[in-house]
């Protein structure tokens, strides 16, 4: 089999492993990862050839910025506690941690290369934890806090990781030299990552065409991650950062064509890359067992150490951590905080994924004299342990641990959560009608007809706001409305398998019907 079938292959299982992972309770990135470790053992199936310096800009950049597109500034600054005690301050605790502990396995490496390796294990991986966490039902908080951890702490991860390297390579190390550019890569991605959001506003304003809009956005986190670190900053931040200009400046409220196209591309692009890259993680292991020789046997007991400590010294940090963000949310008057078991399971929610294999695999062969990296073979072998055991250990025993600690989804506030916003948006419709009365010459027919649709929308989601004398009338409004919904939907689609066959007789345009099919297909979502 060749590199092209093989990756072809990994890219289809990465669809069919959704329904497979929906069915087993097994999170997707697990199974890929477990598909990637069976085809590694495969003789006939190739070792992967993919430079490891392209793994990071060709995958980091579209998870990242499919991630952070769904947020936002304001929740950020909301969360910025939860984001410098998790992205910050746990990323370089945990890199002196696991820095301390491989020096003294392996008291002849350089200190550098310690930290290397502290570095490239401590970020836990954003795409991981939040698809893992998504399949066993946390609570969408914990989930927005996993999310905000992993968009931020590869950025801490990654740049103390190029100091250490660069230190080791060149053998010259300073610490006034090595702050500077901490701050300087920041200030560099920010700088970036705003021009890069504003430049692609000013184009999605030319581009009259969603499709064209949204192929432009595909190009943005790539852009925005080369640019930032051929001026020496953080890739990773700057398409952090530009995804949330964007978010902040997002289309014209109008533009539904645009959204649905968008929602729906970057979707695609979050299955496809997401599999690949936990495949990836699997089928790389062939290589590191080659590099690691016929001794890796006697790396298992380094690999177990750090594995430990790497646990560890999140649970040691977490639970403190809950404590003080429960006093200060007290404090400032939150009504949020975390809870000893919530924090149990973000401890164990903390997988490596992608960005610790894409490092690993980095580290150069050799330093500046020509001589061999020191011990590279045991410190990838070692960044892999962490990476499998993470992924296969906890991600497959996450889903016991959230029942054992009652921390389920609450379906039921989340729904009405859902129904409180949709409530809020058509009593916003509403009020617009009374404005529109009162400002146009609209006849009474239709103001009445307008008014009793909204109110049908109403009493459907939020009965229960009526006042107990309208309760009967908020019933049957409802009723009347599912009623209109169902048969104005069947009229939809009568329309569309019109265009169906329109499309196949002789002489019909594909395209012109196409952009009637998909009128309807707008239509269909807005009723």
């Amino acid at each position: 089999m060749g590199q092209l079938p093989l990756f072809f292959l990994v890219l289809l299982a990465s669809v069919v492993t959704i329904p497979l992972a929906r069915r087993t309770g097994v999170p997707q990135p697990v199974l890929m990862t477990l598909l990637g470790l069976g085809m590694a053992l495969v003789p006939q199936i190739p070792d992967i050839a993919i430079d490891p310096e392209l793994i990071l800009p060709l995958v980091l950049p579209p998870l990242i910025f499919a991630v952070a597109r769904r947020s936002s500034v304001r929740y950020f600054r909301a969360n910025v506690r939860s984001i410098l005690l998790l992205a910050v301050a746990l990323v370089v605790v945990t890199t002196v941690a696991v820095a301390g502990t491989v020096h003294w396995l392996l008291p002849a490496l350089p200190l550098g290369a310690a930290i290397a390796v502290g570095a490239l294990v401590s970020p836990p991986d954003p795409v991981a934890a939040v698809a893992v966490a998504g399949a066993v039902g946390l609570p969408r908080r914990l989930v927005s806090v996993l999310e905000s951890e992993g968009l931020f702490n590869d950025v801490t991860a990654i740049v103390i990781y190029s100091l250490a390297i660069e230190a080791v390579v060149s053998g010259d190390f300073s610490v006034e030299h090595a702050v500077l550019r901490f701050v300087l890569s920041a200030v560099v991605a920010v700088v970036v990552g705003i021009g890069l959001g504003w430049v692609n506003s000013k184009l999605a304003g030319i581009l009259e065409d969603p499709t064209q809009q949204v192929a432009l956005n595909l190009l943005v986190p790539f852009a925005a991650y080369a640019l930032a670190e051929e001026i020496h900053g953080s890739g990773v931040l700057a398409v952090v950062i530009c995804a949330l200009y964007l978010a902040e400046r997002a289309a014209d409220a109008d533009e539904v064509a645009y959204r649905l196209v968008g929602n729906a591309f970057w979707e695609i692009v979050e299955i496809l890359i997401t599999g690949f890259a936990f495949g990836l993680i699997g089928l790389e292991l062939a290589t590191v067992m080659k590099e690691a020789g016929t001794g890796w046997t006697s790396m298992l007991g380094d690999a177990a150490t750090v594995i430990a400590v790497v646990v560890l010294v999140r649970l040691l940090w977490l639970l403190p951590a809950g404590w003080l963000s429960k006093r200060l949310g007290a404090d400032e008057g939150e009504d949020t905080p975390i809870s000893w078991q919530e924090s149990v399971v973000l401890w164990w929610s903390g997988m490596r994924g992608v960005a610790t294999v894409a490092l690993a695999l980095a580290v150069p062969l050799t330093v500046h004299s020509g001589a061999a990296f020191p011990q590279r073979g045991r410190l990838v072998f070692i960044a892999f342990g962490v990476v499998l055991f993470t992924l296969l250990v906890q991600g497959l025993s996450l889903p016991m641990l959230v029942r054992l600690l009652h921390l389920d989804a609450d379906h039921d506030a989340h729904e009405q959560a859902v129904r409180e916003l949709w409530w809020r948006a058509a009593k916003a419709g509403l009020d617009r009608l009374v404005e529109l009365e009162e400002q146009e010459d609209l006849s009474v027919e239709l103001v009445d007809r307008l008014r009793d649709r909204q109110h049908s929308r109403l009493a459907r989601l939020c009965p229960e706001k009526y006042a107990a004398e309208e309760a009967a009338e908020a019933r049957q409004r409802a009723s009347q409305w599912r009623e209109a919904h169902t048969v104005e939907q069947e009229m939809i689609a009568a329309s569309r398998r019109e265009m169906i066959t329109a499309r196949s007789e002789p002489g019909a345009d594909p395209e012109l019907v196409d952009q009637v099919l998909r009128g309807l297909d707008l239509r269909s979502e807005r009723t």
